[in-house]
């Protein structure tokens, strides 16, 4: 990519133990790699830790001065004798902690364009945190340093010693966090506890970012400026888009697990600064913005979709998600990391079948060899292969793990089935055909007490429509976003809609392989609502979370519709019907090696 060979402060890499580098009195340490990989041959409990506050080119709290980003420094003492080093940084709004935040409601009436609903009013923290000036660690920390890297901890606008304001992924956050790759490189000042200039001459300016959740989504949005220095990221189960991580194509959908969260809450939670007045007004201002009343997509959102800014993305990244994360939903790191591949970015995707979690309590050495590899690379610019290695390295449901040339496999193809009779009992899900003959209607009635799992396993009900694949003669592999085309019309002018798919196996029992959520109101645009006319019928795609999934033999895949979701939508009360005209209604799988392999395993 745009990274040398080697590093400028090297002119040849050593490969040897440390015990057999050349004995030269002026020379300064040097990192040593074997097999590709950076060495510990520096003691981590040796190091230089110094706190500074880097200014930022942002007054996100309006007092007339630039925001100042609080980072701790962690370094081998090595670079006090003259060794340069490039840096592993996480930014971070939690090192100081969360406030005690109450969540929205969601069992409240949907939105019905023309009826007056009072916007959700600011969720004000009932119990408060400050700043934390306790060492900041984490668990890469000796890991790094022993190997040649300085570890920087870069704490979020609005959060602990960081002067500005918490405004959970605007433009504001991405400023103070690329604020510290810029100071990196010479680009911005900072100062130190006794008000000094701080100067970063111990880098080489190559840094690489690195973090889980919200300390993986701000890589993201460093990455999205295009700044220099940024020479790589590893953005772990991290959001891409923060609409689609509290809405989903008009609907107000939850991150799993916590309902009636939001932006301002969120931005309440890591509000930790001493002064807790001074960013009163722009989250109370989040709050009216975010509009968990329509749920459409606005500029609001629009700003905080780093996908709209992949062109500009001049690192490396390595995606790394959990195929059974709910919180930070798989697509928001599949979506990102297709927009990575059209636009020539170096990439590689690791995918693991745990929810929201780090590969480093999964499969630990592995991981470890493939992080240092990476980082000694683009950081280093060590000549070791790694992106020339399998792009897609996948953990299958019986925790194999299986390295591939791309992600989805390539061959795999969108193949259509078709939903018959039967929905409120069990209808068949045909591979073949629709449908034939005149309009064939079903019809549910929406209650949002019951969970997707009930629904499920439920004989019969007038809760949801259920169609079934016979048992597969052979795995059928799904790789990618399946989505349902939907002719369907409601009994009243709101309702939500949910599309599920299912793994039934052969005792019975089932597992939702994805699911996926919309408001028919947004059906042309998710930044428009248009009003819904009960009785009239309506063309309603839904894309469901994306998914690498193994459906084994002898199971069956179903397709379920329900309206709400008592997990994830908001949650209005009973009653509201959607009828499905199924003749014109189709399930599309992504399917590895296409129609041929649906039909060998389902004709």
């Amino acid at each position: 990519m745009r990274v040398a060979r080697l590093a400028a402060l090297f002119t040849a890499v050593l490969v040897l133990p440390a015990t057999a580098l050349p004995a030269q009195a002026d020379a300064p340490p040097t990192p040593v790699f074997k097999d590709g990989q950076a060495q510990p041959v520096f003691n981590p409990a040796d190091v230089i830790r110094e706190n500074v506050w880097v200014t930022a080119p942002v007054d996100s709290d309006g007092d007339g001065k630039d925001d100042l980003v609080h980072a701790e420094v962690v370094r081998p003492r090595a670079t006090q004798q003259g060794m340069k080093v490039p840096v592993v940084y996480q930014a971070s709004p939690y090192y100081a902690g969360g406030n005690d935040v109450a969540n929205h409601n969601v069992d409240v009436e949907l939105y019905v364009p023309g009826a007056k609903r009072a916007p959700a009013g600011p969720r004000i923290a009932t119990k408060t945190v400050g700043p934390n000036a306790a060492p900041i660690s984490w668990r890469y920390q000796d890991y790094f340093t022993a190997r040649g890297f300085a570890v920087v901890y870069g704490e979020s606008l609005g959060s602990g010693q960081s002067t500005g304001c918490p405004s959970t992924g605007d433009v504001n956050e991405t400023i103070g966090a690329k604020s510290i790759v810029d100071w990196l490189n010479g680009r911005a000042t900072a100062r130190d506890a006794a008000g000094k200039a701080a100067v970063a001459d111990w880098s080489t300016g190559k840094t690489g970012m690195t973090g889980v959740s919200y300390n993986g989504t701000l890589p993201n949005a460093v990455a999205s400026t295009g700044v220099k220095g940024l020479e790589t990221i590893v953005p772990i189960a991290a959001i891409s888009s923060w609409y689609d991580y509290y809405r989903n194509d008009g609907a107000v959908v939850a991150a799993g697990g916590f309902q009636g969260e939001d932006a301002d809450v969120l931005a309440d939670y890591v509000y930790t600064r001493q002064d807790r007045a001074a960013c009163r007004p722009l989250i109370d201002g989040i709050a009216v913005d975010q509009d968990r009343v329509t749920g459409d997509y606005s500029p609001f959102w629009d700003v905080r979709n780093y996908r709209n800014d992949v062109s500009k993305v001049r690192a490396s990244v390595l995606v790394v998600h959990g195929l059974n994360d709910w919180n930070v939903k798989t697509d928001q790191g599949t979506r990102w990391y297709e927009a990575l591949k059209q636009h020539g970015v170096e990439h590689k995707i690791w995918l693991h079948q745990s929810g929201h979690a780090d590969p480093y309590s999964l499969r630990r050495d592995v991981w470890l060899a493939t992080l240092n590899k990476w980082m000694s690379h683009y950081l280093y610019g060590l000549d070791n292969g790694i992106e020339r290695e399998p792009k897609a390295t996948i953990q299958r449901e019986d925790n194999s793990w299986v390295d591939e040339p791309e992600w989805p496999l390539p061959g795999t193809q969108d193949v259509k089935l078709y939903p018959w009779p039967g929905g409120s009992s069990k209808g068949k899900l045909d591979t073949s055909n629709a449908v034939p003959g005149k309009p064939a209607v079903e019809k549910l009635a929406d209650d949002a007490s019951k969970t997707v799992e009930q629904l499920a396993n439920a004989a019969s009900s007038g809760n949801r429509l259920l169609y079934s694949t016979t048992a597969a003669k052979q795995p059928v592999r799904l790789a990618g976003t399946a989505k349902v085309g939907l002719s369907v019309s409601f009994d009243k002018p709101a309702a939500n809609v949910t599309a599920v798919l299912v793994d039934r196996a052969p005792n019975g029992t089932a597992k939702v392989i994805s699911r996926g959520w919309t408001d028919p109101q947004n059906r042309r645009d998710p930044a428009r609502t248009d009003p819904i006319t009960p009785g009239e019928n309506y063309r309603i795609d839904v894309e469901l979370v994306a998914k690498d999934y193994l459906l084994a033999t002898g199971h069956k895949i179903e397709f379920l519709l329900a309206s709400s979701d008592h997990d994830y939508t908001l949650r209005p009360k009973a009653g509201a019907g959607i009828s499905l005209e199924l003749n014109r209604t189709t399930v599309v799988l992504p399917v590895a090696g296409g129609k041929p392999a649906l039909r060998a395993a389902f004709g």
